[in-house]
This record gives C-alpha cells, structure tokens and sequence, in this order.
C-alpha cells in the first residue's frame, strides 16, 4: 500500500459513516432555525467547511489514539497487524498527520465563524483526552460517546453561529452519545479478557459481558427517546418519524445479533448495523426537511 493509504487505513478513514450523517442532519436542521432567524443558512461554502472540520478532528483524534495505543495494539493479536506496531508507517509520520489533521480542524472553525473557533480547542482536547481514558476509567466508552457528540453540535453552532435554542442540538447530542457509547461497549466485549489482563479498564471488564450486554441496551434505548425528544422539540415531521423507527428496530436487531455466550457476530453488529443507523437518519432528516 501507498503511505496515503497506510495513513488512511491507520484512521480507519471509511468509519467516517458512523458520525458524520449526524453532523450533516444537525447542519439541515440548523438550516431551518437559522432562516427563521434571517440568516443564510446551510451554503455549499457551509457545508464544505463542516466536512474539512468533522474529518480533520475524527482524523486527528484517531491518529492521536493509534499512537497512544501502539505499545498495547502491539501485544494484543487481534490488533498486532495495525500500522503502527507493524511498522507499516513510523510514529514520526503518524504524529505529523495528527497535527495537520488537528490545524485542518482548527482553520475550518476559524472558517466558520468566531463561535466555533472559540470552542475548537475544547472540543480538541475531549477528543484527544479519550484516548488516555481506558488506562484509569471504565467510563471510556461514554468520553467517546461524547466526543462524537460534539459533531452535531459544533455543525448546529456553525450554520446558527450562535448557542441560541439549544434544545433541539442538545437532544440530538444526547442521541449521538449514547448510541456511541452503546456500540463502543458491544465492539470492547471481543477484547475484555485482554484489557483484563493487561489492567485497562471497560465496562465489560467492570460489569462482566451480561452487565456490559445490560448497559449496552439502555444507552441504546436512550437514544430512541433522544431523537424522540428532538422530533417534538423541533416539530418535525413524518419521515423524521420514520427514521426514528428505523433506527429502533436496527439497533434492536444488533442486540439480538449478539448473546453473552455467543459474540461471533459482533463485527457485523458493530460494522454494518451502526452504518446504517446513521446514514438512515441522516436520509429521513433531510427527506423531511425537503419534503416540508
């Protein structure tokens, strides 16, 4: 492979599906507030600046993760292969893409606006600070909750420019977190005995699999009654509606795909499901913004 596609594969540049038609729905329905309020809206200019900012900081916070992690990934053989432990890029290389990644971020939010480039370097620090997490907390898998909940959010902040009505963006953000947090718990079940071993800390370490399977479902239902609430909040309408449902009986069906005495399943649990999740909601959002 080329160096580009090393450094791709290192920040696993496809999982992008995951939070970005989060951050694309937020910006749709931003676009409607903000026209009631006089302002322009979502533009082309907008909305290429939000893409340069979700990637650069998903980017920087998962190359920032790859480095941190190499002497871990190393001993663990479900991930020995990765670039880094295998030597397939070196740390000098990974660290300079971390830091374009982390200035792309950082000159896309200067782009948008005052707002979004005060926030920046807090919503930097969360996404780096996650990292470090799983070494003293079982609470990790919330952090990265939260960290890709920032997505919506900072495209809410981008096309209103303002903290104005927060109720709809807060809600979805709430949405975003526990599913994240949700499927982060299901995808650290393969590696409990691992973490165990080596002192790190899950909730599947800390609960045991039935407890983490238990957690799991509850953030997961706790994203249903977010968007729920983001549905009322912001008065939409029938295929927003729709997208709700979807995404309940996809999430539904990744728990039923995986059992405490059985987790073969889980890669496509974690892969394809949560795929579909967020690029259903991001279809029916803005069905129904173009629809209405």
């Amino acid at each position: 492979m080329s160096t580009l596609g090393r450094l791709a594969s290192l920040v696993r540049l496809s999982h992008t599906v995951f939070g970005l038609p989060f951050a694309l729905a937020a910006a749709g329905l931003a676009h409607r507030s903000a026209v009631a309020h006089g302002q322009s809206g979502l533009t082309a200019r907008s909305l290429v600046l939000i893409l340069l900012a979700f990637t650069g900081a998903r980017t920087a916070a998962m190359a920032f993760n790859r480095i941190l992690d190499r002497k871990i990934d190393a001993d663990n053989p479900r991930t020995a292969a990765r670039e880094l432990p295998a030597g397939l890029l070196s740390l000098r290389t990974a660290w300079v893409f971390t830091i374009a990644a982390a200035a792309v971020f950082l000159a896309a939010a200067a782009a948008l606006g005052p707002l979004p480039l005060l926030l920046a370097p807090a919503c930097l620090a969360i996404i780096l600070g996650y990292s470090a997490f799983k070494r003293f907390s079982w609470s990790a898998h919330l952090v990265l909750g939260l960290g890709l909940a920032l997505a919506p959010g900072g495209a809410w902040i981008a096309i209103t420019g303002s903290l104005a009505e927060p109720a709809v963006p807060l809600w979805l953000m709430a949405a975003v977190a526990c599913w994240v947090a949700g499927f982060d718990i299901l995808y650290s079940l393969q590696d409990a005995s691992f973490d165990r071993a080596r002192g790190l800390h899950s909730i599947p370490v800390r609960f045991g699999v039935r407890g983490a399977l238990r957690l799991s479902a509850l953030l997961h239902v706790g994203t249903v009654a977010g968007l729920v609430a983001v549905h009322v909040t912001a008065g939409l309408g029938p295929w927003h509606a729709v997208g709700i449902g979807l995404i309940a009986v996809l999430l539904a069906y990744e728990h039923a795909l995986v059992r405490p005495d059985d987790l073969s399943r889980l890669d496509r649990a974690f892969f394809d499901l949560n795929g579909y999740v967020s690029l259903a909601y991001l279809a029916c959002a803005w069905l129904d913004r173009a629809t209405r």
